[in-house]
């Protein structure tokens, strides 16, 4: 990542850039808020091979037991054995598409899980290899450059087109990944939370555009991690809807949200996500869409354009 300092920042990717200092953003049909269902698809294997980077998250004491931990990875396999279908049905309910990160090995391993997110016209987005395999800056960039093509190109050839969109294994990215994702035609990232609003990220390889996830209030950081008490989840994630909605009155934005079916389609969960796909449904000023529709949206804004058009120029 570029080392020359600037006011406010410490890379070169992107520009700080206050929300009250920016052009007003509108959404399609007077909406306020854009709202993106991630819902996550990632294999959790055994044993990762030597030398991958297997996050911290995975390991004791987070998981149970040491190599094999039977129930972390049973646990994770509930959601492409039953998980992913309930939370389908709750979707499919209210008539929303999900955004659904998937790494490569639930690509080429599981072609009915592919089958049913393209009936209902979700979109794939890129997400590793495996989740036990992350991104690290320890690679080396050819090393980083094969993972990613693994990575698109199972999504190539199971679903018949390449992705344009990513979201690393835990968020995982190496300095030089934003450069390599726009090399190979990824214009969205949803690694960086620190956003309410898309925004433009610079490469030298092409157009990317940050979809920032709001973690705070997914399901794994905002309930199973924290154990808070699930009443209380979905209260939370309601008061960041309502309240973003209200705060969206001058100009819009993006709430990001992420789920994982081997968490969220519990029978024990499934009617708090009902819950909460109804309440964002049911309010007016909302626009439920996939990851592509908003980004796409947002860089035909005037503002968005002419600033693709500068780095264009400048490369």
């Amino acid at each position: 990542m570029p080392s020359q300092f600037k006011y406010g920042m410490d890379q070169d990717y992107w520009d700080w850039s206050p929300i009250v200092s920016r052009p007003v953003l509108h959404w399609p049909g007077g909406a306020r808020l854009a709202v993106c269902f991630l819902v996550d698809l990632g294999h959790y294997e055994w044993a990762p091979p030597p030398g991958a980077f297997d996050p911290p998250t995975h390991v004791p004491p987070h998981s149970l037991n040491p190599y094999p931990d039977y129930v972390t990875v049973t646990f994770r396999e509930y959601g492409h054995r039953i998980g992913i279908f309930r939370m389908m049905e709750v979707l499919d309910q209210h008539g929303v598409k999900a955004t659904v990160p998937m790494d490569a090995h639930t690509a080429e391993h599981y072609p009915e899980l592919v089958d049913a997110c393209i009936e209902r016209d979700w979109e794939l987005i890129g997400h590793g290899v495996t989740q036990r395999q992350a991104i690290t800056s320890l690679m080396s960039e050819e090393e980083e450059r094969i993972y990613i093509g693994t990575s698109i190109d199972a999504l190539r050839r199971a679903a018949g087109k390449a992705p344009v969109g990513w979201l690393g294994p835990e968020h995982s990215q190496s300095a030089r990944t934003p450069s390599i994702l726009a090399e190979f035609g990824i214009r969205y990232c949803c690694d960086f939370p620190n956003d309410e609003q898309p925004y433009r990220i610079k490469t030298p390889t092409g157009e990317l555009y940050a979809l920032p996830c709001m973690i705070e209030i997914g399901d794994t950081i905002g309930h199973y991690n924290r154990k808070l008490p699930l009443p209380r989840w979905v209260q939370m994630v309601k008061e960041t809807f309502d309240v973003m909605v209200d705060d969206a009155a001058q100009t819009g934005l993006l709430l990001a949200f992420r789920l994982h079916p081997w968490c969220t389609g519990q029978p024990c969960r499934i009617k708090s996500l009902e819950e909460i796909v109804a309440h964002m449904a049911q309010r007016p000023g909302a626009w439920l869409a996939t990851g592509s529709e908003i980004i796409d949206w947002y860089r035909r804004q005037p503002h968005a354009r002419g600033a693709a058009c500068e780095d264009a120029g400048s490369n």
